[in-house]
């Protein structure tokens, strides 16, 4: 695995799933990791894992939709590293349904916690990134469907913030600071949850997944990102990849 030792991790939304099956990487990579959400119990319990583990990590309560929430939790992680190297912007409240089910509650939760958290936190530890900072962002291939019937919502917020992404990669690369988007298919608690409540529909969708499987959130997306954020990709910026056993054509 790719070395990241002496680097400082920021994940939101690790408490579980995608961020926790990250976080477990980038430490197992060396890095050190602040992982970040709204359920203590749950950080602590990727925290101890981490420790087990013989990693180092810190766990900082914030909510994503709160400004002044994203401004403690980057001065914590600071004040308790000293620095900061990569963020991963994770965490996302995703609104799912057909337009006329969608609350504009919803619809404005999945915005405040997808693209304006990432364009918030991303500003927030610009100054502490520069000179070789890595961020990696969120995007979702339900952009790709054929059929948006029932994700239009959520498509709509994921890809706001691929390009909050690329607009970060052209303005922020002379800083020493590289910006991707991953658009992941992981054994995710959604994922588990969508499988349970709509099997056939859920079934169906992994059939179209030529390598016929959903990817590990540590073992296949976890450590996509920890190479992502590593010197063999350091001329990688700007991009949306897709890490999902080739299941959606991003051309």
């Amino acid at each position: 695995m790719s070395d990241l030792n002496g680097k400082v991790a920021l994940i939101t939304g690790a408490g579980q799933g995608v961020g926790q099956g990250i976080a477990f990487a980038l430490a197992s990579a060396g890095a050190a990791v602040a992982v970040t959400g709204r359920t203590k119990s749950k950080l602590n319990a990727t925290v101890q894992e981490i420790e087990r583990r013989g990693g180092k990590a810190l766990a900082v309560e914030c909510n994503v939709r709160d400004p002044k929430s994203l401004e403690r939790c980057v001065n914590a992680v600071v004040g308790h590293f000293g620095k900061l190297n990569i963020l991963v912007n994770n965490a996302q409240e995703v609104p799912l349904g057909a337009l006329h089910s969608v609350s504009d509650e919803a619809f404005a939760a999945g915005w405040e916690s997808g693209p304006l958290a990432t364009f918030r936190l991303m500003k927030l530890c610009h100054p502490h990134l520069k000179g070789d900072g890595c961020i990696v962002n969120f995007g979702s291939s339900a952009a790709k469907r054929w059929d948006m019937a029932g994700y239009g919502a959520y498509a709509a917020v994921k890809e706001a913030i691929r390009q909050l992404t690329r607009a970060a990669a052209c303005e922020w690369a002379r800083d020493g600071i590289r910006t991707n988007a991953i658009l992941p298919l992981a054994d995710s608690p959604a994922m588990q949850w969508w499988t349970r409540e709509r099997p056939q529909e859920a079934a169906a969708f992994i059939a179209t997944v030529p390598q016929g499987r959903v990817g590990s959130c540590e073992d296949d997306i976890g450590r996509f990102v920890v190479s992502l954020c590593s010197d063999e990709c350091r001329y990688i910026n700007g991009q949306s990849i897709g890490v999902d056993g080739g299941q959606a054509y991003l051309g």
